[in-house]
C-alpha cells in the first residue's frame, strides 16, 4: 500500500495529466425521471470517443437497487434514452454504456461511465486494483484533533442490517486518508482520499473517527445544518417550516484522477460543489 504523505492541495501529480474537457455542441444528457420535476438534466464534465464522465445528482441510484430493482437507476435511465433515441444519445452516436464504479445514493460527484466495452475492461482493471486517485469532500460533525489523520479499518457487510457495513478484523483492507480544510464550532469540512475502493468507505470511517457525516442517516444520527443554528437573531419566513442548508448527506466526490483505457494519458476529472455544500460553507464561514 502506498505511504507516501498526501499531495499538498490541488496540485497535480505529473507533467503528462490532461484537464478533463467537454466537447462543444453536444445536446445536455436529459433523463426521464416523474418523480422529480419530470426529468433529470445530467452535467458532463468530461467527454471523447471513449469515456463519459457526469456529474451524477444527489437522491439517484447508480444502478439498480439488489433489495428493490424497481427503483429509478442512473444506468436504467441512460439505457433507456439510449433504446429509445433521445437527441443526447443520437448526437453522440451512443449504442453503449457502462459505469466503471458507483456512488452511493446521496453521493453527488464524479461518476466515469465507459462508451464501449475496450474501454470499460481498461477502467475495470485500474479500479479493481484500487489505482484511480479519488478525492472526496464532506461536511462532518465534531472537531478533528489534527489536520490531517487517517483511518486503516477492515470492513465487511453487516449480516444483521442488510445494506450496511461494519468494521471487522475479518473484513476486506480499508484505508483513507483525511486533511481538515476547514473547521466551524463543531462543523468540519474535510478532504477525503480513499486508498481502498469499499462500499461506504468514507462513512464507516469518519464515523470510526467519531466525525459523521452530515445528513448520513445510516452511520450518522441524519442531522440536518440549519440557519437557525448559526444565526443568534435568525427570523422564519411566515408559517413556512425552515429548510436545511445540507437537504441531504455532505457527501461530495470532487476528483478522480485515472490512466485513459485507450491512450494511456493521465486524466484529471472534477465536479464542481453542489450548491447545497456551497451554500452550507457561505453560511458557515459567516456566523461561525
Amino acid at each position: 500500500m502506498d505511504q507516501s504523505p498526501l499531495p499538498p492541495y490541488g496540485e497535480r501529480v505529473s507533467s503528462d495529466t490532461a484537464i478533463a474537457h467537454r466537447p462543444a455542441g453536444l445536446p445536455p444528457i436529459k433523463l426521464s425521471a416523474p418523480a422529480h420535476n419530470g426529468f433529470w438534466e445530467i452535467p458532463v464534465v468530461y467527454e471523447d470517443a471513449h469515456l463519459l464522465a457526469i456529474d451524477k445528482p444527489a437522491g439517484l441510484l447508480t444502478s439498480p437497487d439488489r433489495y428493490d430493482p424497481d427503483r429509478p437507476n442512473l444506468m436504467k435511465l441512460l439505457h433507456g434514452g439510449i433504446e429509445t433515441g433521445r437527441p443526447w444519445a443520437v448526437a453522440r452516436g451512443l449504442t453503449y454504456l457502462s459505469n466503471a464504479h458507483r456512488l452511493d445514493f446521496e453521493t453527488s460527484g464524479v461518476l466515469l461511465l465507459a462508451k464501449d466495452r475496450t474501454a470499460l475492461v481498461g477502467l475495470a482493471d485500474q479500479f479493481g486494483s484500487e489505482k484511480p486517485a479519488k478525492v472526496y469532500v464532506a461536511l462532518s460533525k465534531g472537531t478533528p484533533a489534527e489536520k490531517e489523520f487517517e483511518v486503516d479499518l477492515k470492513l465487511k457487510a453487516d449480516d444483521r442490517q442488510p445494506g450496511r457495513m461494519r468494521w471487522s478484523k475479518d473484513g476486506k483492507k480499508s484505508l483513507t486518508r483525511f486533511r481538515v480544510l476547514e473547521t466551524f464550532g463543531g462543523v468540519s469540512l474535510i478532504e477525503c482520499h480513499p486508498l481502498t475502493g469499499r462500499t461506504h468507505q468514507i462513512r464507516v470511517h469518519l464515523l470510526s473517527a467519531g466525525l459523521p457525516i452530515l445528513g448520513d442517516p445510516v452511520y450518522g444520527d441524519g442531522q440536518r445544518l440549519y440557519l437557525s443554528q448559526l444565526k443568534t437573531n435568525y427570523r422564519p419566513k411566515g408559517d413556512e417550516p425552515e429548510r436545511p442548508l445540507t437537504p441531504r448527506m455532505a457527501l461530495h466526490a470532487w476528483k478522480l484522477r485515472v490512466k485513459h483505457p485507450v491512450t494511456g494519458a493521465h486524466i484529471d476529472i472534477e465536479a464542481p460543489w453542489p450548491r447545497d455544500l456551497e451554500v452550507a460553507l457561505k453560511y458557515l464561514r459567516k456566523y461561525q
